[in-house]
């Protein structure tokens, strides 16, 4: 049998301190990373050792014999029936102030400690590395040795979502206690870099999914008002290439080469800022940014981008406030069936009602001249309109839908799948069924006077979210029978 060496690391202990836990998870994490990457530089300029070297993720373990219940207004922070619950942890130090708050409720409502040691579930070189700049995997065959026969490599058996979709078995009587395991938020935390090209540490808590590149640009213009303002809390912008600036003539300096869905973040000291991702156009790109997204557990994310009119009565520039979806994206089918019902929350609802009546000046009926409150149709065909018309037609008819996209549906399912509070507010740019096409001269005039105003609406809906308590934003309509005790 092959040698295994393994880090000296320390016994497992309990703790009634979440912040003691966390630096115990900290330490832990810091000495098996340290241990591999040491390793791995030894291997690639000495060669590989005759013995395969592992590490593993620390590991939270909690344990209740009781069916005592908890205030059951509470959505999360507590297990529904007695047993053994664990989660591997990845990254302590980026989720320092989640595990902290999730532990303390957890060690509160229940009246019992937490343990902390290491797991068995062995750290991927690949991410043991990752938060070194200096090193880098190679491919497969580029090192001088075959890497899997010396480290462990990402594992898809335990890289999946099969604890949020329901369909998680557990391992020795054990529960799941997070929504996801160590190597699925590890193996995202990799995908946010390259796809954003921002660090996931400059994410903030408040989400704003867009289609379009202007607003962007108002984005940053915002962003940088809000630096002029000693007042407006906020301490930095941050652009693709992690460029950050703290004052509003800073400079930011521009990436050769635009990722796939950059992202943009207006930060806070406590992480709670927003954060702006241009997802661009299609389901597929929707469900990329929010399956990745979902794994820093945000306290809302919104859809803030342009549709397609459905009603005559509707003039370009008109708002949609989703409060039911059509799901024909096809692209969540397997994970979440589309006969699951996606609820509007209300409490997002009427963050956006307020904001949209806040920006605007307009107040009750009047409000209805710029607003409608309808069903969004979500499809993966942009040039559906070019299709014989009867079938279609018919169908979003019948489903009374008043707006029509490619992303909303996606983003508020996956928001529903991650138990993420989501919405919708959609800008009319045009309305095809009724001869005013999306064409270049109108998209300009459109674009000059409506963008400002429809990023404003959703800016201050995240504001008013943020200032919500969280056991209030995080709806119980987002939890299942049987639920993580982690947000």
């Amino acid at each position: 049998m092959t040698r295994i060496e393994t880090p000296d690391l320390a016994e497992a202990e309990s703790f009634t301190d979440p912040a003691a836990a966390v630096a115990r998870l900290e330490q832990l994490y810091r000495a098996s990373t340290e241990f591999l990457c040491a390793h791995f530089l030894r291997a690639m300029s000495q060669g590989a050792p005759d013995h395969r070297v592992r590490a593993f993720y620390p590991e939270i373990r909690f344990t209740t014999t009781s069916y005592a219940r908890v205030d059951t207004r509470l959505s999360f922070g507590h297990v529904s029936t007695p047993g053994t619950y664990t989660a591997t942890i990845t990254r302590p130090d980026l989720f320092r102030n989640y595990l902290t708050q999730q532990l303390d409720l957890l060690i509160r409502n229940h009246g019992q400690p937490v343990t902390i040691r290491a797991s068995d579930t062995p750290i991927p070189i690949h991410f043991a590395v990752a938060n070194d700049a200096g090193i880098t995997v190679p491919q497969e065959g580029a090192a001088d040795f075959t890497l899997r026969d010396v480290f462990d490599v990402p594992d898809l058996s335990s890289t999946n979502d099969d604890i949020v979709n329901g369909t998680y078995v557990a391992r020795d009587g054990t529960g799941p206690l997070a929504p996801f395991s160590a190597q699925r938020v590890d193996y995202s935390l990799a995908r946010l870099m390259h796809y954003t090209a921002t660090d996931p540490v400059h994410f903030q808590n408040h989400v704003l999914f867009t289609n379009y590149q202007f607003y962007v640009e108002e984005f940053e213009a915002f962003a940088r008002a809000q630096l002029a303002d000693p007042a407006s809390g906020y301490d930095a912008f941050v652009s693709t290439g992690n460029a950050r600036i703290t004052t509003p003539d800073g400079a930011l300096k521009p990436v050769p080469k635009q990722p796939q869905m950059p992202a943009y973040h207006l930060t806070r000291p406590d992480g709670n800022g927003i954060t702006l991702v241009n997802i661009g156009v299609g389901p597929s790109n929707a469900k990329t940014a929010t399956d990745h997204i979902a794994v820093l557990r945000p306290h809302a994310w919104l859809m803030v981008g342009h549709c397609a009119g459905l009603r005559n009565s509707q003039a370009l520039g008109d708002f949609v406030l989703a409060h039911a979806y059509l799901r024909e994206d096809h692209v969540l089918d397997d994970d979440l069936p589309v006969w699951v019902p996606i609820p509007a929350l209300a409490e997002i609802q009427i963050a956006l009602e307020q904001a949209v009546a806040e920006v605007t000046e307009l107040r009750g009926y009047d409000l209805k001249r710029i607003m409608r409150t309808g069903t969004v149709a979500t499809i993966d065909n942009r040039n559906w309109e070019l299709r014989e018309h009867t079938g279609p037609v018919q169908r979003l008819s019948q489903s009374r839908a008043v707006a029509l996209d490619m992303e909303s549906a996606t983003i508020a399912a996956n928001g529903y799948r991650f138990r993420v509070p989501y919405g919708t507010l959609l800008c009319v740019s045009d309305k095809p069924l009724h001869g005013e096409l999306k064409l270049p001269g109108m998209a300009s005039d459109f674009y000059k006077t409506q963008v400002a105003r429809h990023l404003a609406i959703g800016i201050r809906a995240m504001e008013t979210l943020r200032g919500m308590p969280l056991e209030r934003l995080h709806s119980r309509k987002l939890r299942s029978f049987d639920e993580t005790a982690f947000l």
